[in-house]
């Protein structure tokens, strides 16, 4: 008897989650964009709806600068908020926006008009709306089980890790590849000499190809990267090769060195591990505004809030002009810095109990309209704020979406920041692959074998 009423219980609950569901799917292209952001503009038109999947360029090509060609290019700004008028906007500023401001001599925001300008494709909508009921978090409480890709999986996020796997997962197409990137990192106060790494980087999603797949039928990947330094002298000729995987904590991690002239594979080369070469500015976890895999923390969605955020920031991807005129000293120069006001969603990451990491705690703000990361703030062992970023989106002519490549971090504690994966005065632009052809679209690129035998050409 108890048992039929048990069954019965777990019945009526399943049907119940099953219209739950449903009724959560027919909100996205109604109320909610195809990926979950809300449709409606905020009551004080500050933000407006969204217009859906319109063209943002206008006669571009590759080669040409993106900005040039940007839908709204003619937009003038509508204020400028700096130290004196800071407390005036400051529900509308993250603490660290605050901190910079108030802290950073002759910071500014220069805030324009907000346009919502990122859409998805038709494919990625539909695969989105099939993740309803389908995408599933493994059970050890991080790792990403399934999902129909190339899609949003959690498109209405119940928790953290849920949005979290938004921003791993959307869609860039196969991959990004940049001929010639620059990592800089500021100088030392009371010195003028920059880190200036240059190098080739190619990064490939493999669940990024056009279409509809479940995710459980292909290699459990989140993505390859491969990176070739030629400069400076004590970096030229180093390369690596990682692959970060979807339930697997770390990454699989193979570094060429030329003074060696061999391949080593580097286990603990992740999370917080300090990058090669630039005086501990810069750790694993931190490009593209978050970087690697979600295990280390606890994920809490603390909401939407309505931020002035970078967006529509195509002065970190302009490669005609001079690094000097884009990276100043102390900051990225105002006016190749965007701000608009949208709204975002709050995720605050707290080191889980046994793990640690040298920013036990983290806060990530998404934007709703392209699960992009847009701003993070790190705070150190005594729950002080110490590092900033920022990741500069641009709607993506190649693929139809909104992506963040180029971003900076600031690391107030020190006085210096990381400007890196921007084309700022490199000379070429950075390209979003859709379409793969080439070894560097196909796993066997991203093996130690082939690191060796590339390198040692």
């Amino acid at each position: 008897m108890n048992r039929f009423r048990i069954t019965l219980i777990a019945v009526a609950l399943s049907a119940f989650a099953s219209q739950t569901l449903a009724a959560d799917a027919s909100k996205l292209g109604t109320e909610l964009t195809p990926i979950g952001a809300e449709k409606a503009g905020n009551k004080a038109g500050t933000i407006p709806a969204w217009p859906g999947n319109e063209a943002q360029q206008t006669g571009w090509s590759y080669g040409e600068l993106r900005g040039e060609h940007f839908k709204y290019k003619d937009d003038k700004p509508l204020y400028t908020i700096d130290a004196s008028n800071a407390d005036k906007f400051a529900d509308r500023l993250s603490p660290g926006q605050l901190a910079m401001l108030k802290q950073v001599k002759g910071y500014t925001m220069v805030v324009y008009p907000s346009r919502r300008t990122c859409g998805v494709p038709d494919f990625v909508a539909e695969n989105t709306k099939k993740n309803v009921g389908t995408a599933k978090i493994g059970a050890d409480g991080w790792s990403l089980k399934e999902a129909v890709v190339p899609g949003v999986p959690f498109p209405i996020p119940a928790d953290g890790i849920e949005a979290m796997w938004n921003q791993k997962m959307r869609y860039r197409g196969l991959g990004i590849d940049y001929k010639n990137t620059v990592t800089s990192v500021s100088p030392r106060k009371g010195s003028t000499e920059w880190i200036r790494a240059g190098q080739e980087f190619t990064e490939y999603t493999p669940w990024g190809a056009k279409g509809s797949t479940l995710l459980s039928k292909l290699p459990p990947v989140e993505y390859y990267a491969y990176f070739a330094y030629n400069s400076p002298t004590a970096l030229a000729g180093q390369a690596l090769a990682i692959t970060y995987f979807l339930d697997q904590p770390g990454s699989e991690t193979f570094y060429y060195f030329p003074g060696q002239r061999r391949v080593r594979r580097m286990p603990s080369y992740s999370y917080d591990s300090p990058q090669i070469g630039m005086e501990n500015q810069y750790t694993l976890d931190e490009p593209f505004v978050f970087n690697g895999t979600l295990d280390r923390f606890d994920w809490k969605l603390v909401g939407k809030k309505e931020l002035f955020v970078p967006y529509n920031a195509f002065g970190a991807y302009d490669f005609k002009s001079k690094f000097e005129d884009i990276a100043k000293t102390d900051f990225i120069e105002p006016g190749h810095r965007r701000y608009e006001l949208h709204r975002v969603w709050v995720i605050e990451a707290s080191v889980k109990q046994g793990m640690r990491h040298t920013a036990p705690k983290r806060t990530f703000y998404l934007d709703e309209d392209s699960w992009n990361l847009v701003l993070a703030e790190d705070y150190d062992a005594q729950g002080n704020l110490f590092k900033v970023r920022e990741g500069f989106l641009i709607p993506v002519f190649e693929t139809g979406t909104c992506d963040v490549s180029a971003f900076v971090q600031y690391n107030l504690s020190e006085g210096r920041y990381v400007f890196d994966m921007h084309a700022a005065g490199t000379g070429s632009d950075v390209r979003w692959v859709t379409e793969g052809t080439g070894a560097r679209f196909k796993p066997g690129f991203y093996t130690s074998d082939n690191l060796r035998a590339i390198s040692t050409r």
